[in-house]
């Protein structure tokens, strides 16, 4: 008898877990959201480069900071969506812009969400309104595909519903579209819904809820060679310049593309040749 009353009561909590408990948000700046149990879990150290090797972006950079500065130190700041090109520094830019705003002797968390984690957010919100940080919520990577409803809880931490967005929680996100969605996607919805304005709109006004949009653009051959330069300057490596600039250029012709990413494989592989351990 007393193994199937065992049993009950450990259905009965998997049904309905205890609330968790409140977390230590002076274990670290930085933290990940998890749910199945819901818990943040400190990061001891984020990967992320320095903000001045970030090239090419500068104008983005000064109004991300920017934006999150003001709101590290109370005053009005924007929700912001930096959109564009993939491998151009868009997810960098938050954590290195982050890592600034804390050189500068402001206290900010920063708490990374996925996307698949998103029907969680109310929960996350109400654990982050009552503590007495302030939060840089961040996903990476945002995108939503044909038939996704996650964007619905998305809405609640843009506009926050009746209670509204908690004053100390601001929200980042990245995605390589504008819109967060295919073209296509919008293009069927248009052509198949009932009411295609209403369909459309429903989606696409998604984005407009961020007040601040930054785009990220495929990076010249000049901005790729001046990333490497960069690299090279911050890890004390010396390669002459003509055969830097050669085999730079050789290694973005077999990817096929240029962008920060590119340029950082490729300082990657010089520094591995050349025996430098790089961290």
């Amino acid at each position: 008898m007393s193994k199937t009353l065992k049993r009950i009561a450990e259905a009965l909590e998997r049904m309905a877990p205890a609330p968790m408990a409140a977390p230590d948000l002076d274990a670290a700046e930085a933290f990940v959201w998890h749910v199945g149990p819901d818990r943040l879990e400190p990061v001891q150290k984020v990967s992320r480069v320095d903000l001045d090797l970030l090239i090419g972006i500068d104008r983005s950079r000064e109004t991300l900071l920017t934006n999150t500065e003001q709101f590290a130190r109370g005053l009005p700041a924007n929700n912001a969506l930096l959109w564009g090109a993939r491998g151009m520094g868009k997810s960098s830019l938050v954590k290195s812009v982050h890592a600034e705003v804390l050189a500068r002797g402001l206290p900010l968390k920063i708490v990374e969400l996925q996307r698949e984690d998103l029907p969680s957010v109310a929960r996350l919100l109400n654990l982050l309104r009552g503590a007495d940080h302030r939060f840089l919520l961040f996903c990476d990577d945002l995108s939503f595909s044909n038939d996704d409803q996650h964007y619905k809880s998305l809405k609640a931490v843009l506009d926050g519903g009746i209670e509204g967005r908690p004053e100390n929680v601001l929200f980042y996100a990245t995605s390589n579209r504008r819109h967060l969605m295919p073209r296509d996607m919008i293009e069927n919805e248009r052509s198949s819904a009932i009411n295609p304005g209403e369909a459309v709109e429903e989606k696409v006004s998604l984005s407009d809820r961020f007040g601040l949009w930054l785009g990220f653009h495929p990076c010249t051959q000049d901005d790729y060679l001046a990333m490497i330069d960069g690299y090279c300057a911050a890890h004390d490596l010396v390669v002459a310049p003509d055969v830097l600039r050669a085999e730079a250029i050789e290694w973005q012709a077999t990817r096929g593309s240029r962008s920060g990413r590119v340029a950082w494989q490729f300082f990657v592989d010089l520094a591995g040749r050349q025996g430098l351990r790089i961290s």
